[in-house]
C-alpha cells in the first residue's frame, strides 16, 4: 500500500491515467495530507480525474476539505463551482464556522452558495444565521434562497423568521410560504392568514394552498370569515383548503348558516377549471349536498373517460352515493348522454342494497326504466340488478326473458332465475337458449339449467344427447356430468365412445368425477389412452395422476412411450410427482430426446424419484455443454442430497 507521501509525488504525473488512479487510492486510504493537491485537481478539464477527487474529498471529509474546497465557489468555471457545491453540502456540516462566516461575504453569489449549502447541512447551527440573511441581507436572490434552505432544514426553530418575512417582496414571499409549509408550525397559521391583506393574487393563492396542506384546523374560522369578500378564484381555493382540513364529514359540524353558505361555496368551485378544486368541492358536497350536487357532480363524472380517469371516477360515483337517491340520478338513466347514464347506474349500484327488496326503492328505480333506457344501459342495469336481485326481482327477470333479444341481457336474467333462484317453472324459457346463436348465451342456460336440475331437467338432457347436433350431445355429456354421473352411466359410457373428441373428453372428466365405483369407471377412462385424440389422451393421463395408485403405474410407463410430447411429459410429471422408481429407466432415456422440453421435464421427474440410477444418470447431464441442462440437473441433484 503506498502512503501518503507517494500519493502527493503520483498526484503531480504527466500521466492522467496515474493521477486518476492516485487520487482515488487517497481517497481509500484517507488521506488528509493530499486534501489541497485534491481540491485544486478539481480544476483539471479531465471527467476521470474530476469524479475520483470527487469521491474522494467527500471520503476524507472534516475540516480540511471544508476549507480547501470553498475557495473553489470562486472559480469563473460553472463546473468547477458546481462540484464545490455538490461536496460542501455533503460535509459541509463538518466545519459549521467556516461556512457560516461566509453567510457575510461581500459578494451576494458567495452568500447565496452558502446559504444554498446550509440547507443541506442538516444542522441546528445554520438555522440563526440563514434568519440573519432572510431578514437583513439587502440581495434578494440571497433572501430568496435563505428561505428555501430553513425549509430544507424543516426545524421549527426558523418560524419565528420566516413568519415575519412573510411581507418581504414577492419573489422571498414565495420561497417563505413553501418553507412553513415544510415546517408546519402552528404560530405560522396567524402570519399566514395576515399576510392576506396585502397579498397579490398568486401569493393569495400560495398561501391558501399552504393552509390547507398544513391542516391546522385553527385556520378554518379564520378562512370562513375571508370567503364573503374574497373574488371567486381565490375563494374556490379557500374552499379547497378548508376540505382539505376538514375533511367532507366534518362539515355537518358547520352551523346551519354556515354550513349552508358553505355549501353555495362549494357549487361554485364545482364550476372552477382546477380539478383539484372541483374534487374538493364534490367531497365536501357528498356531506352537505343534494339535488343541485347530485346534478353538478353527475355532469362532471360523465365527462370523464372511463379507463383513462378510473381512480377519479371511482371516487366521484362513491361521493355520489354518499348524497344518495335523487332526481338527478333519475333523469340520468333515461337522459340522452349515455355516458351521464352509465354514470347513474354505477352511482344506484353502490346506493343499491346487497339485495334487492320490494320495499327498496333504488332496484325498483332501475327496473322500472330499463324498458325506457337505451341498450348500452340496459345492460348495465340488468347486470346490477341481478346481483342484487332475490324472488322479488322474479316477474321482472321473466319478462325481460320473454321479451329481449339482446344476448349480453339475457345472461342475466337467466343467472338471476337459473343459477340464482333456481327456479324449475322457468326451464321452458331457459332450455331453448342452448341453441342460441351465441355460446357465451349457451353456456349460462347451461349452467342454470344445471342448477334447477330436477327430473324434468335431467330427462330432457337426457333426450338432447340422442341429437346429431354434436353442440347438443356436448352440453347433454357435461349436464349429465353434474346431474349424477351414476345415474346417467349408460349414456356417458356411449358418451366416452363418441366420434367427437370434445364429447368423449368431457364423458372421461365427469366419470372421473362422480366418486362412483372405480371398478365402474376406471376400465372406461383407461381405455380412451389409446384415443386418437391428443387433448382425450391429456385428459386421462391428468386423471391417472389425480387418482395415483399401483393400478395406474403401468399404463403412465406406457403413456411415456406416446407419440405425443405433451402426454409424454404429463406421464413424467404424474409419475415423477409421486416418486415412481420404475419410471426412472425409460426417464433416463428420455434424456437423449430430441426435444429440450421433454429432456428439461425428465431431469425434473428423475430428481423427484431419486435413487442411484437417476443420480449417477443427472451427473452426467451436468458435463453438458449447455447452461440450461446443466443448472436444471445440478437442481434435481441437490433434491436427491436432500431425500
Amino acid at each position: 500500500m503506498a502512503d501518503c507521501t507517494e500519493y502527493l509525488a503520483l498526484l503531480s504525473s504527466d500521466n492522467k491515467e496515474i493521477v486518476r488512479e492516485s487520487a482515488f487510492r487517497a481517497g481509500e486510504d484517507n488521506c488528509v495530507e493530499a486534501v489541497p493537491k485534491l481540491a485544486e485537481l478539481l480544476k483539471t478539464n479531465h471527467l476521470g480525474i474530476q469524479e475520483a477527487v470527487d469521491s474522494s474529498l467527500r471520503k476524507i471529509g472534516g475540516r480540511e476539505t471544508v476549507e480547501a474546497v470553498i475557495p473553489l465557489l470562486r472559480s469563473d468555471e460553472a463546473p468547477v463551482r458546481n462540484l464545490a457545491m455538490d461536496i460542501l453540502r455533503e460535509v459541509g456540516n463538518q466545519d459549521m464556522p467556516s461556512l457560516i462566516d461566509l453567510t457575510l461575504d461581500e459578494d451576494p453569489d458567495i452568500r447565496i452558495f452558502v446559504a444554498d449549502i446550509l440547507g443541506s447541512t442538516g444542522n441546528l447551527l445554520a438555522v440563526q444565521p440563514l434568519c440573519e440573511a432572510l431578514l437583513k441581507d439587502p440581495e434578494v436572490n440571497v433572501r430568496y434562497q435563505a428561505a428555501v434552505s430553513l425549509g430544507e432544514l424543516g426545524m421549527e426553530d426558523a418560524t419565528p423568521c420566516l413568519n415575519k418575512a412573510i411581507n418581504d417582496e414577492e419573489w422571498v414571499q414565495y420561497s417563505v410560504i413553501e418553507a412553513l409549509t415544510k415546517i408546519g408550525h402552528t404560530s405560522s397559521v396567524n402570519a399566514l392568514v395576515k399576510a392576506l391583506d396585502g397579498a397579490s393574487d398568486l401569493v393569495a393563492s400560495m398561501i391558501i394552498d399552504s393552509l390547507g396542506e398544513m391542516g391546522n384546523v385553527k385556520a378554518v374560522t379564520m378562512l370562513l370569515k375571508r370567503m364573503a369578500d374574497a373574488p371567486t378564484a381565490l375563494r374556490n381555493k379557500i374552499v379547497k383548503a378548508i376540505v382539505k382540513i376538514l375533511g367532507g364529514k366534518s362539515l355537518t359540524l358547520l352551523s346551519d348558516d354556515e354550513r349552508e353558505r358553505f355549501r353555495e361555496y362549494l357549487l361554485v368551485a364545482l364550476q372552477d377549471e382546477d380539478e383539484e378544486i372541483q374534487d374538493a368541492a364534490i367531497q365536501g358536497l357528498a356531506f352537505v349536498g343534494g339535488e343541485e350536487a347530485s346534478s353538478g357532480i353527475l355532469h362532471i363524472a360523465g365527462g370523464l373517460d372511463q379507463d383513462r380517469d378510473q381512480d377519479r371516477l371511482r371516487l366521484i360515483i362513491g361521493f355520489l352515493a354518499q348524497i344518495g337517491l335523487t332526481d338527478a340520478l333519475r333523469e340520468g338513466l333515461l337522459g340522452e348522454d349515455q355516458d351521464v347514464a352509465r354514470v347513474s347506474v354505477q352511482v344506484l349500484s353502490q346506493i343499491a342494497p346487497a339485495a334487492c327488496t320490494e320495499e327498496d326503492c333504488v332496484c325498483q328505480v332501475l327496473m322500472e326504466a330499463f324498458w325506457k333506457a337505451a341498450l348500452p344501459v340496459q345492460r348495465q342495469i340488468v347486470s346490477v340488478v341481478a346481483a342484487k336481485g332475490e324472488e322479488q326481482s322474479k316477474d321482472f327477470f321473466i319478462r325481460v326473458l320473454n321479451e329481449h333479444e339482446d344476448g349480453t341481457v339475457l345472461k342475466s336474467a337467466v343467472y338471476l332465475l337459473g343459477e340464482k333462484l333456481r327456479l324449475p317453472e322457468v326451464v321452458d324459457q331457459i332450455f331453448p337458449l342452448m341453441d342460441h346463436q351465441y355460446d357465451d348465451v349457451k353456456e349460462a342456460a347451461l349452467e342454470a339449467c344445471i342448477a334447477i336440475d330436477g327430473p324434468e331437467v335431467k330427462a330432457r338432457f337426457q333426450e338432447m344427447f340422442g341429437s346429431a347436433e354434436p353442440i347438443r350431445r356436448l352440453m347433454a355429456t357435461y349436464a349429465l356430468g353434474k346431474l349424477g354421473p351414476m345415474e346417467n352411466l349408460d349414456i356417458l359410457t356411449q358418451a366416452v365412445e363418441d366420434e367427437i373428441p370434445d364429447i368423449r373428453k368431457v364423458a372421461v372428466e365427469a366419470l372421473a368425477a362422480s366418486g362412483g365405483d372405480d371398478a365402474v369407471w376406471r376400465p372406461l377412462i383407461l381405455h380412451r389412452m389409446s384415443d386418437e385424440s391428443k387433448d382425450v389422451r391429456l385428459t386421462v393421463i391428468e386423471i391417472m395422476g389425480q387418482h395415483y395408485d399401483e393400478e395406474m403405474i403401468p399404463h403412465l410407463i406406457d403413456a411415456l412411450n406416446d407419440e405425443d410430447d405433451w402426454v409424454k411429459v404429463r406421464a413424467m410429471d404424474a409419475l415423477g410427482e409421486h416418486g415412481t422408481p420404475e419410471a426412472a429407466p425409460l426417464m433416463i432415456d428420455m434424456l437423449n430426446n430430441s426435444n429440450r422440453f421433454v429432456v428439461m421435464k425428465a431431469i425434473e421427474a428423475l430428481g423427484n424419484i431419486g435413487g442411484s440410477e437417476a443420480f449417477s444418470a443427472l451427473l452426467e447431464v451436468t458435463n453438458s455443454d449447455e447452461y440450461e441442462l446443466v443448472s436444471a440437473a445440478e437442481e434435481a441433484i441437490s433434491k436427491i442430497q436432500e431425500m
